[in-house]
Parts: structure tokens; C-alpha cells; sequence
């Protein structure tokens, strides 16, 4: 090898010790004295991780039923502070009929699954309306379910926040 080689060839080898050692040294701030790795503590312990709280489910915002026979027929609920409100929608017709309208209760941080007993708003009626003066909701990994009983039909709905 020549000496341009050889310096070269150094050279490279230095800086790259330099920033693989340099990412394991123990910096001054942290209480160390500059030495070698062979005067740090054999182990160090790091401080255990903090679990974050869970933030509490946000039932805010529009729900689509999930689980219709027919894509142009389902249920669609809006959410909003203390009130919800779920539609008949039949996409094929253009047509928007109420079937719930009730009170929403505020989820606690962390409660999955989460029930609330809904009550109906009676100055709202309808011919697709129930007239159940109460509905249980749940929301469960996202998945909004609640009864629905229509013409001796009784089924779960589904929906999911859109």
C-alpha cells in the first residue's frame, strides 16, 4: 500500500470509531466523567415506563350501521354532547326516516366496553320511530350495538364511527 492508502484507509477507520463509540459514551450532562467505558457501572437501570391513562372513548361524530343486508338501506347515528340521533336511510329512495332520538351519556376514561341506557326525546315521533321510552347501548373496540325491534323484527345493529 501506498502512504495516500494507508492515510486514507486511517482516516476512515478513525471516524468511524468515532461515531460508533461516541453513540455509547456516557455524555457529562448525565453525571459522567468523560472516562472509558470500562469506569461506567456494569448496569444501569432505567426508570420504569409510565403508563398513559386511556383517554376516554369520543362517541362524537357520525356512526354508519355496519352489518345492513342491503348497502342501500341502514341506519346512520349522529352523536353530539348529550344526544343522538339514528336515521332509517334508504339511498335508493333519497329517503331519511328518524328511529331514535336520546340521551347520550359522557364514557369515563378507559371504560371499553361501555353501556348507556338511552333515553328516547318524546316530542320526537315518527311512523319508523321507536316508541321504546329507553335503549342500552354499548360501544365495544369501536363497534357501536344497540337493539333494534321493527315489524316483529328484533336484530343487533352495528355501526362504526365514519
Amino acid at each position: 500500500m501506498n502512504r495516500s492508502t494507508t492515510v486514507s484507509t486511517a482516516t476512515i477507520v478513525a471516524l468511524s470509531l468515532a461515531l460508533f463509540t461516541g453513540c455509547s459514551s456516557t455524555p457529562a450532562a448525565t453525571g459522567g466523567t468523560g472516562a472509558g467505558p470500562k469506569d461506567a457501572p456494569a448496569a444501569t437501570q432505567e426508570a420504569p415506563e409510565q403508563e398513559e391513562a386511556p383517554a376516554p372513548i369520543d362517541l362524537d361524530g357520525e356512526w354508519k350501521q355496519v352489518n345492513s343486508k342491503d348497502a342501500n338501506s341502514y341506519q346512520w347515528a349522529t352523536i353530539k354532547g348529550d344526544t343522538i340521533v339514528i336515521d332509517w336511510v334508504n339511498d335508493a329512495e333519497d329517503m331519511k326516516a328518524t328511529y331514535w332520538v336520546g340521551t347520550v351519556e359522557e364514557p369515563a376514561p378507559g371504560s371499553d366496553p361501555f353501556t348507556w341506557e338511552s333515553t328516547r326525546d318524546t316530542s320526537e315521533s315518527g311512523l319508523l320511530a321507536s316508541t321504546d321510552d329507553t335503549k342500552k347501548f354499548t360501544v365495544t373496540d369501536g363497534i357501536l350495538t344497540y337493539e333494534l325491534s321493527a315489524m316483529d323484527v328484533t336484530m343487533t345493529v352495528e355501526m362504526e364511527k365514519q
